[in-house]
């Protein structure tokens, strides 16, 4: 009776520790996509101050005179980098948009300074239409562009470059969002996955 219920006792243990075991999260798929590299990682730049604009959008070199990153965009741009360091996640290349907010979160991602590109800035109505749809097309190119081999690249833009790259279903995107593509080698993209800027170090503490 002894050895029954010893048993016994052991097989309600297992039972009870099975929930543990089956809430163990996965890795999600992309995530394992991405360290293999091969992947375009376009981020809207982080959180921005409400009350600022960019007053003198002609110069872009007047950075006093553009709407800047706030605390939090800071704070949130360095926890993506340390976050996506964490899950392993290699990146070759840093391309950001000329203005300020954009080459900061670029910066604090923690993958180098990067290069500051017209093609991914925001033009708005101080530039033709015609280059503004020279942008869209850029920004379709570079998300098209395969990668140096073992490494992702990521681009960190605005809201309406994003929008009219990718479309309608981009609307909603939020200041420090990163959407993800797969360059599919014949000229065109997958999209894989958006991700909040709060999600990452949610995704670094379950997956690690």
């Amino acid at each position: 009776m002894k050895a029954f219920a010893l048993r016994l006792a052991c097989f309600a243990a297992l039972l009870l520790a099975a929930p543990a075991f089956a809430q163990t999260p996965a890795t999600p798929e992309w995530i394992s996509a991405l360290r293999s590299g091969g992947h375009v990682i376009i981020f809207r730049h982080g959180a921005t101050h409400n009350d600022q604009a960019d007053t003198d959008p002609l110069n872009i070199a007047n950075v006093s005179k553009q709407r800047q990153l706030n605390d939090q965009g800071r704070a949130l741009a360095k926890e993506i980098g340390g976050a996506m360091h964490r899950l392993k996640i290699p990146v070759g290349q840093v391309r950001t948009s000329q203005f300020n907010r954009a080459v900061e979160t670029g910066k604090l991602l923690g993958y180098g300074d990067g290069t500051a590109s017209v093609d991914i800035t925001e033009g708005g109505l101080v530039v033709s239409p015609n280059e503004n749809n020279r942008r869209t097309k850029a920004m379709r190119e570079l998300a098209a562009a395969a990668p140096p081999a073992g490494s992702n690249i990521i681009l960190v833009s605005h809201k309406p470059n994003i929008v009219d790259a990718f479309g309608k279903d981009w609307v909603d995107v939020s200041e420090g969002e990163a959407s993800i593509f797969k360059p599919d080698g014949k000229g065109g993209f997958t999209p894989v996955a958006r991700v909040k800027a709060a999600e990452w170090a949610k995704l670094a503490s379950a997956v690690n």
